[in-house]
């Protein structure tokens, strides 16, 4: 039976040139940690050589598992095929272009006894292009005024979520910009955590201006729409 209680998703669309450092840094931090940790690949449709490294990285270790989609979906729908996929208490979600590092998870895991999200916070260390860093912080005050989750950095790739939460969420595109406000509908509590951010060193970064802030604004929308018809219900006692 397995003892594993949280499973990491990695998300990857075209990051042939970072995956086997990914390998490297959690087989490393996997054998530093008191949690018992497995990881689960989503290959979005690449195009590139990531499917046969990925492949190649799960036949080496025991607690690297893959979904391999037929065509790209986006990053929403591989969080989602992640959350479907995830059977441990815990479901983790980290880039696989490493800006953030597993390491920090341990940062997040001290409060998931209390919390059901907790996500890293990149606010105070960013190591983007002005352009970059700008348009988030422009995307994540409007996302905020729409949906008071007191969050200031909801685009960070490093966070924790009780599975049995995350299962829950009904993702659209674009939804994974607003993953502790789903968990706020579900009357959970979330926390946000200072992490550390690193620059991409591979690779190349899949969002541009437009979709940064653009996008964001569209899906306040439909997360209004989302809001106003979500439902939700505690139950207080049943015979069956």
């Amino acid at each position: 039976m397995e003892n594993y209680n949280l499973t990491v998703i990695v998300p990857v669309y075209n990051e042939a040139e970072n995956l086997h450092r990914v390998a490297e840094e959690f087989t490393a931090y996997i054998e530093k940690t008191k949690h018992n940790i497995k990881l689960l690949f989503i290959n979005d449709g690449s195009k590139d050589e990531s499917l046969s490294i990925i492949k190649s990285l799960c036949a080496q270790n025991d607690v690297f598992d893959y979904v391999n989609f037929k065509y790209n979906c986006g990053l929403s729908a591989a969080i989602k095929a992640g959350f479907d996929h995830v059977t441990t208490e815990l479901t983790g979600y980290i880039d696989a272009d490493l800006q953030t590092h597993p390491e920090d998870f341990e940062l997040l895991l001290e409060y998931v006894s209390t919390y059901d999200l907790v996500t890293g916070n990149r606010s105070n260390n960013r190591k983007d292009t002005f352009v970059k860093n700008m348009s988030s912080t422009i995307a994540n005050s409007i996302r905020r005024a729409f949906t008071n989750d007191g969050m200031d950095d909801t685009g960070c790739p490093l966070k924790v979520i009780k599975t049995s939460y995350a299962k829950r969420i009904p993702m659209f595109k674009g939804l994974h910009r607003f993953l502790p406000a789903m968990i706020l509908l579900q009357k959970g509590k979330i926390k946000q955590v200072d992490v550390r951010h690193f620059p991409r060193i591979a690779g190349q970064a899949k969002f541009g201006l437009m979709n940064r802030l653009l996008g964001p604004l569209m899906d306040c929308f439909a997360y209004l729409w989302m809001k106003k018809k979500y439902i939700t219900y505690e139950v207080e006692s049943k015979s069956c």
